[in-house]
């Protein structure tokens, strides 16, 4: 390496290193999913029972153990949020390894462009930011097949070697967030199965099975040991088979719903899709497995009667590599120019995000003061305009990672601009410390369930339902707010 490219280095990893560390305190847990994630980490953390989740003080099975793990340590390193600076340091560190594996089996140029491209894609910024096991699933489950990638397709050149780091790592996967795992990298692996079905029975032979089983069964057996039958009932029937067949967990959406959601997260990247052809995608067997990876989960899901934005994360770091591939053959700077262009409306964005969750985006629209307006038009113009530049002019090597700094500087702006508003909106951490006095003698009224969690949190668990507590206050209210407690009134909650 020399000195000029370490340099680059150097101030790459920094600048990646502020996107994704920096702006965790700025704000606190949010969503319904958060809070409830870091209660969880919390108690093992205090309590030293590292097998049984529980949530509100009592066994709680939606989730496998790994990020209430993660979480645990980040409680126990004194952490304000402790499953989400883990989770940002894990999205980094796995950006780095995927940067250099892909420069060993790709090369340089498109290692370079591929860690660019995914590094700044929405949806893997925004998981990375979140104490959710999306992410972890997805670093899992990618440093698996890319461990598995050269015996897929040419064992006889590759030997065995990736078999064991690949049984473990789908395994860590398991821990992650349950069959997700096995189930993406089945799909995966498909083209390199149906190629020579023997590879199945490698798949299956002792150097997966015996890492994998030593990764993940020692938790689910202690855990099924431990709570026997609710167990297995509610994580694999509930959580598994319901989610995919019932409306049960009330988030059914549509057949389509994946296809706009991928459009988002790969963002400001999209337009680079248009080079993608079935031609290339299909020509060979590295580019037949990159192909129904990215693709085939989303296409799988699809068919789930519940669907959430996070079940295709797994799908952005393929499509990384595709997009990559795709520009090293024949470099289209239209293509990246239209992606440049798409900054421009970042800041806009940012502005309209806290209140859009608020009161939904007409709204936040409606009341978006013209002078910030204004500033935030003129900065994304400016931000789309230097990368645009850089697209058209620069050298090809060159062009994509100075559009991805671009695109860092944009997304690091949204996280200052944004997050103060954001936790104050979508998260309870403000409103608790600024009524905390008057809390000690309140109960939970009729709120929404990411403030009845956040709160929950907060107080330690502390605050109950005005169903079993009679105290001098109640919270209710959206936003919250703090009500003298009218004497035998009673509150609702929507159920965890």
């Amino acid at each position: 390496m020399t000195r000029k490219s370490g340099a680059l280095l150097a101030v790459a990893v920094l600048a990646a290193t502020a996107l994704y560390t920096l702006p965790v305190s700025l704000r606190g847990l949010v969503g319904p999913d958060e809070p409830r994630y870091a209660f969880v980490a919390r108690h093992m953390a205090e309590t030293g029972d590292w097998i049984t989740p529980h949530l509100w003080g009592e066994p709680w099975f939606e989730k496998p153990a790994l990020l209430f793990w993660l979480g645990g340590l980040g409680h126990a390193a004194g952490l304000e949020s402790p499953v989400r600076l883990p989770v940002a340091l894990l999205s980094l560190g796995f950006l780095f390894w995927f940067w250099r594996r892909l420069g060993e089996q790709f090369g340089r140029e498109v290692a370079a462009t591929a860690a660019c491209i995914l590094g700044t894609s929405a949806g893997w910024v925004a998981y990375s930011d979140a104490g959710v096991f999306d992410a972890p699933l997805t670093v899992f489950t990618t440093a698996a097949l890319l461990h598995i990638l050269p015996w897929a397709t040419d064992p006889e050149e590759a030997g065995p070697r990736g078999l064991a780091p690949f049984g473990a790592l789908v395994g860590l996967g398991v821990l992650s967030k349950g069959l997700v795992a096995p189930i993406v990298a089945g799909i995966a692996l498909l083209p390199a199965i149906c190629a020579r079905p023997r590879r199945a029975a490698a798949l299956l032979g002792p150097r997966v099975t015996i890492p994998f089983a030593a990764v993940c069964l020692p938790w689910y057996v202690a855990c099924a040991l431990r709570n026997g039958r609710t167990f297995l009932d509610e994580f694999l029937i509930r959580h598994h088979w319901e989610r995919f067949f019932s409306s049960s967990l009330e988030h059914v959406q549509p057949w389509w719903f994946f296809g706009p959601v991928l459009v988002a997260f790969l963002l400001p990247w999209t337009p680079l899709l248009a080079a993608l052809s079935p031609r290339t995608l299909w020509r060979d067997p590295r580019s037949r497995m990159l192909c129904l990876w990215a693709f085939g989960p989303a296409a799988f899901f699809s068919l789930s009667v519940n669907k959430l934005p996070g079940y295709i994360l797994p799908a952005l770091p393929p499509l990384a590599i595709l997009l990559a591939l795709a520009w090293q053959r024949a470099p289209r700077r239209g293509l990246l120019a239209a992606a440049a262009a798409t900054l421009a409306l970042v800041p806009l964005a940012g502005a309209l995000l806290p209140g859009g969750l608020a009161d939904g985006v007409r709204s936040a629209a409606a009341d978006l003061a013209p002078t910030r307006l204004g500033v935030g038009l003129l900065t994304g113009i400016s931000l789309a305009a230097v990368a645009g530049a850089a697209a058209l002019r620069l050298d090809r090597r060159r062009c994509v990672p100075v559009a991805a700094g671009v695109a860092a500087a944009a997304l690091a702006m949204l996280k200052l601009s944004t997050y103060p508003d954001l936790s104050r909106v979508a998260g309870t951490r403000e409103f608790f410390r600024q009524n905390r006095p008057a809390l000690q003698e309140a109960c939970l009224g009729d709120l929404r369930r990411h403030a009845a969690y956040g709160l929950r949190y907060y107080s330690q668990a502390a605050l109950q339902d005005c169903e079993e507590s009679d105290q001098q206050y109640r919270v209710e209210g959206d936003p919250p707010r703090v009500v003298p407690n009218a004497p035998g009134s009673t509150g609702t909650m929507n159920p965890p």
